[in-house]
């Protein structure tokens, strides 16, 4: 599912308008209905609540005037209030408006502070608001007149409903260009905008609903501009072939884990329950020597390959041939090992020598920290690193601030310029392509926020590149279902008592709410 910015959102309208030939004061009248459509799902009792609807003189308002009328014609008590002058709305807000006065619904003008001081109460006392100020036009902050509309209607408790986005926010960031509505429920047309979906603005956001206007899904595919998308349960559901009868462990991928030391067995035991957890026909955990004990005891479905190890229990340097005899269609390196010399080796000869995929994560990243031009995909060999902010931030030498600021674009840049899949791991994970294009995931809680999780996720994307074959597919699938996984999870164990490993017990759980509406295919089952 497409995010569009500003720009874009204005070209979509209006090939849609002018090139496909849908009226817009037709798209006006859908947005207005979905707001609605919207509001009764979420809120029960919507017709005994007394609603103020607070409209600007753009297309926002106009909306907003539409959301008015259909609630009337559902027998809700509504008032109407115009921030500014009705002989300042154009087009087909006026039209709107002029049915509304038809109807008999006085609109108040409200276009001075005293104004807003005189009806204010009126708004701020209802059991619910409806802000259609502004929309995705807003590029500077909010002042004067609409700076105390908004804090006073923040202030009143009452909660909100946002048509398309709470007013003060830009749709060009995610950052809070300044004082902004704070809504209950925000109800986005036609596609989401990045404010909707990343930190800090979209906390002010509260439940998001995306509303079909109209508009085609083709234009809003094909409309110019940066390609950000939101991870849909219905993409990610095209990527989960059923299994047919005839199917063996060699159809499914041999994913090799190179992770652990001593001390750190458990992140390689969680990233081989990762890859098998998401469905690899054969995992095997290559790791230190005297490590591999530790690992095989703790769970017998993966293989173990011991390797050369330092006295430290590390990797050794000469491990790195013994690792690529062994045979794999992906290699996961990283989680646990340590950062030594033997690391540094490996990891380096692997980029160098591997003639299959590789997912980077955690050790193998840090070693590189200082060279990261090592990094790099090559023809044939596609390369997924998996860092957290502070290992973004090692990567690029800036300041973790500076990655989480900016993460979308300091995973797409890291990915471009090095030609690698990055995944971008942290709240709302991103995933970043070679090509620029970028998905951003919503699902996962803070109770993910523990050790292990992220060892889970390498081997989760090293599996489903295996079964899929295609690296962005692979990754995007990998963290929805991480994330969902969590939320199972913590909805079980709650935020505070999960772990990874139970985490990676609902990975099964999160694939199965992932395909639920999938039929399997027919096996000769009598119905």
């Amino acid at each position: 599912m497409r995010v569009l910015n500003a720009a874009q959102m204005r070209e979509a309208d209006r090939f849609t308008i002018h090139e496909i030939g849908i009226p817009s004061i037709v798209l006006m009248e859908n947005a207005g209905r979905q707001v609605v459509a919207a509001m009764e799902a979420t809120f029960d009792d919507l017709a005994q609540r007394r609603v103020a609807v607070v409209s600007g003189r753009g297309n926002n308002g106009g909306d907003g005037f539409v959301v008015a009328r259909t609630l009337l014609q559902r027998e809700v008590e509504v008032s109407v209030f115009l921030i500014g002058r009705v002989a300042d709305v154009r087009g087909d807000a006026r039209q709107n408006l002029e049915i509304l006065g038809r109807l008999g619904v006085a609109v108040v003008e409200i276009g001075n502070e005293q104004d807003w001081e005189l009806h204010a109460p009126s708004i701020t006392s209802s059991d619910l608001i409806v802000d259609a100020m502004f929309g995705t036009g807003l590029s500077e902050p909010l002042a004067g007149l609409f700076q105390t509309v908004v804090a006073d209607i923040n202030g009143s408790g009452v909660p909100v409903v946002a048509v398309d986005l709470p007013s003060g926010l830009s749709a060009d960031t995610h950052e809070l260009i300044g004082d902004c509505i704070t809504a209950s429920l925000t109800v986005t047309l036609a596609a989401p905008k990045l404010p909707l979906v990343l930190s800090p603005a979209e906390t002010r956001c509260g439940d998001l609903v995306i509303a079909d206007i109209g508009i085609p899904s083709a234009v809003i595919a094909e409309v110019e501009g940066p390609d950000i998308e939101v991870l849909a349960r219905e993409d990610m559901r095209d990527l989960v072939e059923p299994r047919v009868a005839d199917s063996h462990k060699g159809d499914y991928g041999r994913v090799l884990v190179v992770a652990g030391s001593l001390g750190k067995s458990g992140a390689a035991h969680l990233a081989g329950m990762g890859a098998l957890r998401s469905g690899a026909g054969l995992v095997t955990i290559a790791t230190p020597r005297s490590v591999l004990p530790m690992v095989a005891g703790l769970a017998a479905e993966y293989m173990t390959e011991p390797l050369r190890e330092t006295r430290e229990g590390h990797v050794a340097e000469d491990a790195l041939d013994r690792v690529l005899e062994l045979g794999a269609d992906v290699i996961a390196v990283g989680p646990g090992l340590g950062a030594g010399p033997g690391t540094r080796h490996l990891v380096r000869g692997l980029l160098e020598r591997s003639g299959v995929p590789l997912v980077l994560d955690a050790d193998a990243l840090n070693v590189l920290a200082e060279d990261p031009s090592e990094i790099r995909g090559r023809d044939g060999v596609d390369v997924i690193v998996t860092p957290h902010p502070g290992e973004m931030a090692r990567l690029l030498d800036i300041p973790v601030d500076e990655v989480q600021r900016n993460r979308v674009a300091a995973a797409r840049g890291f990915a471009t310029a090095h030609q690698v899949y990055v995944v971008l791991k942290g709240y709302r994970t991103i995933v970043a392509s070679p090509d620029g294009r970028v998905g951003i995931n919503l699902t996962g809680n803070p109770g993910m926020a523990t050790g292990g999780t992220g060892d889970v996720l390498t081997g989760m994307i090293a599996a489903w590149f295996a079964q899929l074959l295609d690296a962005e597919a692979a990754c995007r699938l990998a963290v929805y279902l991480h994330g969902l996984a969590g939320d199972l999870s913590e909805a079980d164990e709650g935020a505070h008592a999960m772990t990874a490993a139970d985490l990676a017990g609902h990975l099964g759980d999160a694939i199965l709410e992932v395909t639920a509406r999938r039929s399997p295919p027919n096996q000769g089952r009598a119905s």
